[in-house]
């Protein structure tokens, strides 16, 4: 879910908590990932003139093609990734799933309506309202990590609070995620932008 503004507040009341390192800082150590973050952001951000990447089948692929170049990257710098997926969401969330989907209800008829009037801007950021890791998603992203040989757990709740209990119990240095509730969870070390293209 996240928590808005907390960034804000870290960076004004605690500046030195803040760090900004290079990936090769990581060497060798192992770390926990938030894979459905993960998977959202490259669902979002990895497309190719304005549409997803697919397979020949039109199956998107672009989750597959994120998880598979930012983990080989990584491990390319020494990182031992551990991706830890969603479980059940708890109970005390479920008014917030249904604020979201009452928003992609809405982004729905907003898709609608800029595609009628042939606005290309709304249309590609109504697009981005409508993405949403499935369970599919993830069987493909596990299967690609069993492949590849990297670990992964499923979370028996949300996958930042396990990543947070993982560096809590000393099985990995840092929780990499963009959710600060990992903070609240109890983290000591919150990675972000890990998964970030080399670029950025």
């Amino acid at each position: 879910m996240g928590i808005q503004g907390l960034a804000k507040v870290l960076g004004d009341v605690a500046p030195g908590a803040v760090r900004e390192q290079q990936i090769k800082h990581y060497f060798g150590r192992k770390i926990a990932i938030d894979a459905s973050m993960s998977i959202y952001q490259f669902l979002i951000a990895v497309r190719q003139d304005g549409t997803t990447l697919q397979s020949e089948d039109g199956e998107t692929t672009s989750h597959l093609m994120g998880i598979f170049y930012r983990t080989i990257r990584m491990v390319e710098n020494g990182i031992k990734p551990v991706y830890v997926f969603d479980g059940k969401p708890p109970q005390l969330k479920s008014a917030e799933l249904d604020k979201r989907s009452e928003r992609r209800a809405e982004a729905e008829k907003q898709l609608a309506a800029a595609q009628e009037s042939g606005n290309v801007e709304n249309v590609e950021k109504f697009t981005k309202r409508l993405v949403k890791v499935t369970k599919q998603h993830n069987d493909e992203c596990k299967h690609l990590l069993q492949l590849m040989g990297i670990p992964y757990i499923e979370a028996p709740c949300e996958a930042e609070a396990s990543c947070a209990a993982l560096v809590k119990a000393g099985k990995v240095y840092a929780a990499a995620t963009e959710d600060m509730d990992a903070l609240t969870f109890g983290t000591s070390i919150l990675l972000r932008h890990l998964t970030a293209s080399e670029a950025k």
